[in-house]
């Protein structure tokens, strides 16, 4: 792996085609820009996972959100279209002369697409685009198609590849270096955790619903710094992702490296394909609006199950979702531009 962290680059940036063969030549970090933005603080897990390798990698957003902050540089983008557009302009033009790799983010590109692909080729820039989930979703191909003038095409899930189906598949990774388990409790009513970015998009009425009538404490997180509401999240016995999307999210993620039993609506074939690509079993509980109850009930009565399935989740996430194993995945999809 280390024959990635290297370009044969010239001082003046220029990135030879070949990259493995280029890398494992030259005496240089491999430079990467991840952008435009910070969804979900993923991109940043990532550029400091790079970090770590040796890679020169940082993060450049449009704006810094509320709840993921951080970033390296966030550029200036006040006032009207055509001030933002100069801003994008010129931190490409600061960009192109550091940069071997630019990893663009949630469909996202810095300048317009149909510029920004044609200037990365005629610089011999390599590229890569990484969709996180909503940003694909429901989409036809004709919405994705500039995506595909990127070197590669990366997606979260065997779920999402079904959008873009010559993607790689990366699963979203955790820093699981510090992160302790906090095993679900043996209390009488176990806490039942829901913690929606969109009430709708998680189908919250159904989880309030479906806990009404158990033996059980509902607890809906919402609106926290990412901080605070992981001490909420230490503090549960059961977790209810969505009902929705088919697949689950670093909420989910998250919850399981703490040893959670999580419940939420998986599509089928996709727990099929993650499980024969990674060979393991998906241990988390698949749920309907219809039988969500039924789901949770024996989960609420039982606290060895729920320690069984929560012992199970952070297995799992340590062979699926660790962050080095993911740069690992991330690192094999560069050295093949």
């Amino acid at each position: 792996m280390s024959q990635l962290l290297h370009s044969d680059a010239d001082d003046e940036g220029e990135f030879e085609p070949g990259t493995a063969r280029a890398l494992a030549r030259s005496g240089r970090p491999l430079r990467v820009t991840l952008c435009p933005v910070n969804t979900a603080g993923v991109p940043w897990t990532l550029a400091q996972a790079l970090r770590r390798r040796g890679v020169d990698a940082k993060l450049v957003v449009f704006e810094r959100y509320g709840l993921h902050p951080e970033a390296d540089v966030s550029l200036d983008r006040s006032g009207g279209f055509a001030r933002r557009q100069a801003t994008q302009w010129a931190a490409l033009a600061r960009l192109l002369p550091r940069t071997d790799v630019f990893h663009f983010i949630f469909g996202l590109t810095l300048v317009p697409q149909s510029l920004q692909f044609p200037i990365l080729r005629t610089t011999r820039r390599k590229s890569v685009m990484h969709y996180l989930g909503s940003d694909i979703r429901g989409k036809t191909p004709e919405e994705l198609a500039s995506g595909k003038k990127a070197g590669a095409e990366i997606v979260g899930s065997y779920d999402a590849i079904r959008w873009v189906p010559e993607a790689s598949v990366i699963p979203p990774g955790i820093d699981l270096r510090n992160l302790v388990p906090a095993p679900p409790s043996d209390r009488a009513r176990p806490v039942v955790l829901h913690a929606p970015s969109s009430r709708g998009r998680k189908g919250t009425e159904h989880v309030i619903a479906a806990v009404e009538g158990l033996d059980a404490d509902l607890e809906i997180v919402e609106g926290l710094h990412h901080e605070e509401a992981f001490e909420r999240f230490r503090n549960a016995d059961i977790v209810v992702d969505q009902l929705n999307a088919g697949w689950y999210g670093l909420f989910a993620i998250e919850c399981m490296a703490l040893g959670k039993p999580v419940v939420t609506f998986l599509h089928e074939d996709a727990v099929r394909r993650t499980e024969e690509a990674f060979g393991t079993t998906v241990p988390i509980v698949s749920a309907t609006a219809e039988t969500l109850r039924e789901k949770l009930r024996p989960l609420v009565a039982d606290a060895a199950e729920r320690r069984r399935l929560g012992e199970a989740s952070r297995a799992y996430v340590e062979l699926v979702h660790d962050q080095e194993r993911v740069t690992d995945r991330l690192l094999d999809v560069y050295a093949r531009l």
